[in-house]
């Protein structure tokens, strides 16, 4: 249903709360990465300050708006609060608000939403202990199996797509990686990447899937370049990228092969 259907005022509404849930999940995933990053039970183990060891209370936890009254620090000791906490509930709060312009009230834009939220929790892990949670990539697939019936077209057809997408991007990644592993005689791209990939194609198809993969190279290329690194995580990258493809990747595959059809 696009936004356009909706009066201005609904429109905005719509709008605020959909930047404000999109904050909300953003800051659970990236507490339940940072605690599966420092091997911390995440579902049962409450907030805490991590300078301090004071427990928070609902008035710290408050998305964004915590933050920023707080001016960035701890109520209680006056440390500072990393600004990563910041800027992951701004940025999929904003990119929630993109994928509601770009596909309207949708299942495209559930979808966007999921996967972006995934995305951001095991890019928290990635960047602290360079590994990619087996449990994100999982529960990736289950939310595609879960959506694909409400998915434009018929459940055999974007089942076969999926498949086919997941299976050619994660598959052959991972027949090029043994290949070259065996050729530079050292591992070239780990397992958690080529799942992630998989898991990824399910969602884009082999087209789009491909332009991901190359987006996904370029984004870390860029990493390495700005943050002068010769390693770096390669999941925030592929996350990135597939955020981008989710929403504009079969728009930019189309006008690429409408250039030779």
């Amino acid at each position: 249903m696009s936004l356009a259907l909706f009066d201005p005022w609904m429109r905005v509404v719509l709008l605020v709360f959909t930047f404000l849930l999109g904050s909300v999940f953003a800051s659970f995933f990236a507490c339940v990465g940072g605690r599966i990053a420092s091997k911390r039970d995440w579902v049962k183990e409450r907030s805490i300050c991590e300078s301090c060891g004071h427990e928070l209370s609902p008035r710290d936890l408050v998305p964004v708006f915590s933050y920023l009254c707080s001016r960035g620090k701890c109520r209680y000791c006056g440390a500072k609060i990393p600004i990563s906490c910041l800027i992951y509930e701004v940025v999929l709060g904003l990119y929630w608000v993109i994928a509601l312009f770009r596909f309207g009230v949708s299942i495209e834009t559930l979808r966007c939403m999921g996967l972006s939220g995934l995305l951001l929790g095991l890019s928290v892990v990635d960047l602290e202990i360079y590994e990619i949670p087996d449990g994100f990539i999982l529960a990736g697939i289950i939310f595609w199996a879960i959506t694909a019936p409400f998915m434009p077209g018929s459940l055999l057809a974007e089942v076969k797509r999926g498949l086919i997408g997941g299976l050619s991007i994660g598959g052959g990644m991972l027949v090029l990686s043994l290949i070259f592993d065996r050729i530079v005689k050292k591992d070239s791209l780990g397992g958690g990447d080529i799942k992630l990939f998989f898991m990824t194609g399910l969602y884009m198809g082999a087209l789009t899937g491909f332009f991901n993969l190359i987006l996904s190279c370029l984004v870390g290329l860029v990493f390495v370049v700005l943050l002068k690194k010769s390693k770096i995580p390669f999941g925030p990258s592929i996350s990135i990228a597939t955020c981008i493809s989710m929403l504009w990747g079969s728009m930019v595959v189309f006008w690429y092969l409408g250039l030779f059809l």
